[in-house]
């Protein structure tokens, strides 16, 4: 019997055509994603330091995942208006290319950034006692996660030059809030140069990987093309 041919790329368009664009499982989607966002906030309200150590307008930047969860909520949320349409016609505009840029950049940082941070000292995570099962499985899994809505987000987004180039200054300020200040997203071990360091160059990898995973709008003035419409 011949082998039927798989492909994958395909079968995501699929998938997210039948639950990104069906009312129900995209409203469960963003019940998930929100219900997540509230996890990582009270992780950063219970921690040292915590989000009550800082002004309002700085959370962004202190609360890493959250920030990431908030962004993937607000960007599959745009696809609301969008219900009884392919998803692939969502509309798309400079705002929103913003917006999507700045989720998957986020998604892809912080869920590799975590992986990271926590395989850099496993002595201090790794373990199978009921914390250790969440303080390192349980992140790292949920963590990696985030590269799955980050997969998801250019299925129905675009891009332009001047997102990228916002993400990777915005991305680089965070950097420089976390570990110029020591507001790094709390550790049982002090950060210190490597894990700086590696997270700078995911600030430049998220971007690059964003740039190469979307669809480039073309933007004159008030007026833009859809690339994924050509």
């Amino acid at each position: 019997m011949r082998r039927r041919d798989f492909d994958f790329d395909e079968r995501v368009d699929e998938w997210v055509e039948y639950y990104l664009g069906n009312g129900p499982s995209l409203v469960v989607f963003l019940v998930l994603t929100g219900s997540a966002f509230l996890v990582g906030v009270s992780f950063y309200v219970h921690s040292d330091p915590s989000l009550s150590d800082l002004p309002t307008f700085l959370y962004p930047l202190f609360g890493d995942s959250p920030t990431a969860l908030a962004l993937l909520t607000l960007s599959a949320a745009t696809l609301l208006p969008n219900l009884g349409r392919p998803v692939s016609d969502a509309p798309v505009n400079r705002p929103l290319a913003y917006l999507h840029t700045l989720a998957f950049v986020w998604l892809v940082k912080y869920g590799i950034w975590t992986f990271v941070a926590l395989n850099l000292r496993p002595d201090l995570y790794v373990g199978f006692s009921g914390a250790a099962l969440w303080d390192y499985w349980g992140i790292m899994l949920t963590h990696l996660g985030f590269l799955v809505g980050a997969y998801l987000v250019p299925r129905y987004g675009a891009t332009t030059r001047g997102a990228l180039a916002f993400a990777l200054a915005l991305a680089l300020v965070n950097d420089v809030f976390d570990y110029g200040f020591g507001y790094y997203p709390p550790l049982k071990y002090d950060a210190g140069l490597l894990l700086a360091g590696i997270t700078v160059a995911l600030s430049f990898v998220a971007v690059a990987l964003a740039a190469r995973a979307f669809d480039r709008l073309n933007l004159t003035g008030d007026d833009y093309s859809d690339p994924r419409k050509q």
